[in-house]
This record gives C-alpha cells, structure tokens and sequence, in this order.
C-alpha cells in the first residue's frame, strides 16, 4: 500500500493561530506534534516510510520538509507550484507513483485532521483495502452526531457488506435545518475526505470525470525527475476530487469510519475536543476568568481574562485578537478573506516565524528599521547569505554564536555585538548544546525577507 498526504491547505477558519505561510497542518494544538506529524506517524502504523508521498504547496515546502525530517530521513516531497484543491494535488501525485512503478492501492489522506483512535483507524483502512483491490473508490464516513454545517455529506442507504455502505450521491455543506434533517435520516455520513484507491481505477475514472486534468495530468513525466512543472499545473482548473470525480463516478463505497475524527475546521472544534472545566470551559495558556461558562479562551502570549462570557471564542496571538460567538466560527474564513484583501499581513505570517534552524519573533518595527529576536537550535546553521538593501547589527543574549563575516569567523558571547553591512557574506550558527539566542537590528529601505541571498545552505535551499 503507498500513501498520499493532502499538505497545501490554508487553515483559513483557525486564524490568528493559523496563517496562510504558517497553517494549521503545521501547528501544534495544544500537542506536542504537529497534526502533519501526527499524520505521518498514523500512516506508518500501516505504510512502510518509503511508500509515503506528501504534496504541499511551494510557499509550505521548507516547513513540511524540516517537519517530516524529523521523523523520516528521506521524506518523499512534490511541490505545487500554485494552489488548485485536491483534484489536481492528488492526479498528480498518482501519476508519480505510475510514473514510479507503483500501480498500487493508495490511501489519501489530509494532513489537518484528528484522529484520537489510531487501531481502529487502521482496522477500516486494512478492512477497505480489500474493496479497493476490487475495483471500488472507497470513502470512509463519519457517523455524525451533531448537525453541523461545516462537513460535506454521503448519503449511504444500502449496505455493500457487513462493513461498507453503496453510495447514493455526496451533498455540499448544508445550513442547520438542513444538516438536523440529515442527523434525523440516520443514511448521511460526514465527508472525512480520506479515500482509497487503485492507482490505475483513480486515473481511468478522471479520464472519464475530469478529461481537462486528466490530460494535463497525463503531459508531466517523472521517470525523468520530480518537479510539477508551473506552465502545466497552472493550466489545472481549481476543483476539489469531490466535484471532479467523486460525486459522478458509480464505483464508490462508503466504509464507516469511528474514530475520534475530527477536521479541526473551526475555532468550535477545537472547543469540543478539549477537556471542559466545571463550567464547561476550555481554557489554553495563561487565563483568568470570572462567571465565565461554555467558552474557549486561548492565549497565546499574554494573560488573557474574562468576565461574563457564555458560548463566547477568544484568542489571542503576539499580533491579533479574534472575539466571536461560538456558534458563528465558520464565518472568520471571511475575516481572513478581509484581511488578504487589504494587504493586511496578519492573513500572511505570524510574528513568530518558524526556520528548520530554529525560529525568528519579530519585536518591533518602523520607518527604517525592524528589530527580531532570533533563537537557533542546538547545531542550527543559517544560510551563508547577504543582502542588497540592509545592514544587521547582532547582540548575542545567551549561549555562544559562531559567525562568519566576509571569510573570517568569530565566536560572540553574552554580551557580545557584531555589524553585518549591506551586501557583505555572513552566516550564524550554534555549534553548541543549548539554544543560541540573539537580537538582531534591521536597517535600511527595504526591509523584507525576500531580501536574502543564500549561497550555501545545510537545508537544502540554495538551488544548483
């Protein structure tokens, strides 16, 4: 069996945690893995580390890499060169796997979710294989509890076998009289968006769904290398599998899925998965609160408090405050739209900006000048690098630097400076057992992280 891993998403509905450069796929959530990694470490319960491929988007490709390097040595990665939804990711990482040798079965998976009970999640998975091996495009349902508005439905009426339904057609998001009505049926089925399939079926059914994708999709050749060339991706229509394939192909099946699933897809779902206090609140991070009920309040940085909140979401980050109703959470998809249009970098990147070497919070900034706090991991290596349009000046806070300034190399103390000019070669490192932490002054008129020039780099970022 080989495995697909869905990794562009944007994360939109969890904004301020979630970003367009940092997304929710990345983000620890109250956990000590990311739900990417979480992924990763679900599918290798039952996938071999070399059968597993993640697709993500050119923007994410670093983090997804530093983040599955962690776990795998040799993480196998492709890059979309544009954002254009599932249909498209997932032709193309099927046609890699073809393209590979690998007519196999594939289960495809997004990288964003929770899943609480791994074992049973691998019992259906290991239970649908059977039907793919037979020819069928397996969807996997959740029975769903609560009428919500935020999931795609199947509608399942007629039993296959004694573990999988026929599938009677899919239905888009609902409003709330609508999704009670599906509850009330008992037939509809959550949408979990994982799948299964053969490579060879998945192919022959788009070329008869989606001929458009399926005959750009047929012009990329990665017996020759694995780049996702940008002058044919881009000519892909944006259209999820759903729309493309699964909703007109008569090959599906639906195997139920129980699990603890969950798409943390809103601010209130996040509020469900998390244990409640005695009146019924989640509260993450440093809190205070004050006849406060059925509310979640999370700080990210600061000591955030509340009084007489009910039914309320509250979160805070180094650089916003989201204050909403709880039952209106799908809705702050719009705030960040807003926020995207009028060029607000909110939408954009944290504050707080993640590196494979470590990480970088911006403190302040103004006319000319930007100041940061940097923090490199034990053995974290910047890129030899310079810049056209600024100057840096380096105060060391704790553990010990090695810099390299213009071929000449230097170990910096606490308490120690040194001044990086315009367009000169440098480099940071942290040879050493414990974080390195400086602060790092910007000046000049252009000060953007574009503005780097990398010329060697541990990580991979410097292109040949």
């Amino acid at each position: 069996m080989y495995g697909i891993i869905l990794a562009g998403g944007s994360g939109s509905r969890l904004w301020p945690l979630s970003r367009e450069l940092y997304p929710k796929q990345l983000l620890k959530i109250n956990t000590t893995k990311s739900l990417l990694e979480m992924t990763f470490l679900r599918l290798l319960n039952i996938i071999d580390e070399k059968n597993i491929l993640s697709i993500t988007n050119a923007k994410h490709f670093s983090d997804v890499k530093t983040q599955l390097s962690s776990i795998t040595k040799n993480p196998i990665l492709l890059s979309e060169p544009a954002q254009k939804n599932t249909a498209p990711a997932i032709s193309v990482s099927v046609k890699y796997l073809l393209d590979k040798g690998h007519d196999d079965i594939i289960l495809v998976v997004p990288s964003d979710h929770l899943i609480k009970d791994d074992k049973t999640f691998k019992d259906a998975v290991l239970k649908a294989e059977k039907l793919a091996e037979d020819g069928y495009i397996v969807t996997f349902g959740i029975k769903p509890d609560t009428p919500e508005t935020g999931y795609g439905y199947i509608k399942s009426s007629k039993n296959l076998n004694e573990f999988s339904y026929s599938v009677d057609e899919f239905k888009e998001k609902p409003d709330l009289e609508t999704a009670k009505k599906y509850l009330e049926n008992g037939d509809y089925f959550w949408n979990s968006g994982i799948f299964m399939f053969r490579a060879s079926v998945f192919m022959e059914t788009l070329k008869k769904f989606a001929p458009e994708i399926y005959k750009i999709t047929e012009e990329f050749d990665f017996t020759k290398d694995d780049t996702v060339e940008f002058t044919k991706f881009d000519k892909m229509p944006a259209i999820s599998v759903d729309y493309a394939v699964m909703e007109h192909a008569s090959n599906i099946v639906n195997v139920p899925l129980d699990c603890g699933w969950n798409d943390l897809g809103s601010w209130e779902a996040i509020y469900d998965i998390n244990e409640k206090d005695k009146d019924n609140n989640v509260k993450i991070g440093t809190t205070c609160t004050q006849n406060c009920k059925n509310s979640l309040i999370y700080s990210s940085n600061r000591l955030v408090a509340g009084v007489g909140l009910d039914n309320i979401i509250l979160v805070e980050t180094s650089d916003a405050i989201l204050a909403c109703k709880k039952d209106e959470t799908q809705d702050v998809k719009k705030i960040f739209d807003k926020l995207k249009e009028i060029k607000d970098e909110t939408h954009l990147v944290h504050t707080t900006v993640y590196r494979p070497w470590g990480y970088y919070t911006v403190l302040n900034q103004g006319e000319g000048y930007l100041t940061k706090m940097i923090c490199v991991s034990p053995h974290g290596q910047l890129s030899l690098q310079s810049h056209n349009f600024r100057s840096e000046h380096w105060v060391v806070l704790s553990g010990s630097a090695r810099v390299t300034l213009d071929n000449k190399n230097f170990i910096l103390k606490p308490g120690s400076s040194i001044d990086i000019p315009v367009k000169v070669k440098h480099s940071l490192g942290n040879p050493y057992g414990e974080e390195l932490k400086i602060i790092e002054v910007q000046k000049g008129d252009k000060l953007v992280e574009e503005d780097i020039i990398r010329y060697k780099d541990i990580y991979g970022r410097v292109k040949a």
